[in-house]
């Protein structure tokens, strides 16, 4: 009896011991692609610095939907991203606080006049200005939290039944309507081209985006140069040589993103 006690608790021992090395050895994997992903958030963030380097004043945006704040601090403090794009005001709230505060938020996803309040006073720029009404909800919030919001009004540039946006045709009939607006600060534009099958095809788009600058600088001349957001993963070498000033990348610094989660 005693032997058998012997043998049940030396298979205990060895099982015991099996299984924490299983642990540690799924942990020590975990940690190394861990780091293999933070190292390729860096080579992707140098290698599209090197491609944008002959537009020195623009601005890379590191948009960072799905992603969680380890992957974010690490493109702020260890890559030397200034500017993350925020697409979802509940992922925004969730993480925000643990967020490097190094980093400009802007917000560029569709915005609710519901959520205006949610928001107003944690990002420095809301790019998806798509509406009036809500035009008229942010300058209320603004003016509650005593600040003037920068805002890019958001053009539907290739006519999509299915984005938001205005209408290229209509920017002339809204800008002047901003004006009463004494908390908004109109700084320009921001587009999402459609998909294109190339980059000649991207270039008329954001070749018409260039020229709706004109039409802004006429309603708001004390701006000197109005902002052009545009450009994304796929497509933000022909919007910079069409004058983008923010282009906003986000699988092509952080990869595939994980599948959505509904919050």
């Amino acid at each position: 009896m005693k032997a058998r006690r012997k043998i049940l608790s030396s298979r205990s021992m060895i099982l015991s011991s099996s299984a924490k090395r299983i642990c540690m050895t799924e942990k020590s994997l975990t940690n190394r692609r861990k780091a293999m992903d933070l190292q390729a958030i860096r080579e992707n963030i140098e290698h599209i610095r090197q491609k944008m380097s002959p537009f020195p004043n623009a601005r890379l945006m590191a948009v960072v939907k799905t992603r969680t704040p380890e992957e974010i601090n690490f493109a702020i403090s260890e890559c030397g991203v200034t500017l993350i794009g925020e697409n979802r005001v509940q992922e925004l709230l969730s993480h925000y606080d643990a967020l490097d505060r190094r980093a400009d938020i802007h917000f560029i996803g569709t915005l609710q006049k519901n959520k205006v309040k949610y928001i107003i006073d944690k990002v420095s720029m809301i790019e998806s200005l798509d509406s009036l009404p809500l035009a008229a909800e942010i300058n209320r919030h603004a003016e509650k939290h005593g600040i003037k919001m920068p805002v890019l009004i958001e053009i539907n540039i290739g006519r999509e039944p299915s984005k938001s946006g205005i209408a290229p045709e209509a920017l002339s009939h809204v800008l002047p309507e901003l004006l009463p607006f004494s908390n908004l600060v109109p700084s320009g534009l921001m587009t999402i081209a459609p998909l294109c099958k190339s980059a000649e095809e991207y270039s008329l788009y954001f070749s018409e985006m260039n020229r709706l600058r004109a039409v802004f600088s006429e309603y708001f001349p004390h701006i000197p140069h109005p902002l052009l957001s545009m450009g994304m993963s796929g497509s933000y070498l022909p919007a910079l040589e069409n004058g983008s000033d923010i282009v906003r990348i986000g699988e092509g610094i952080f990869g595939k993103r994980e599948k959505p989660v509904n919050i």
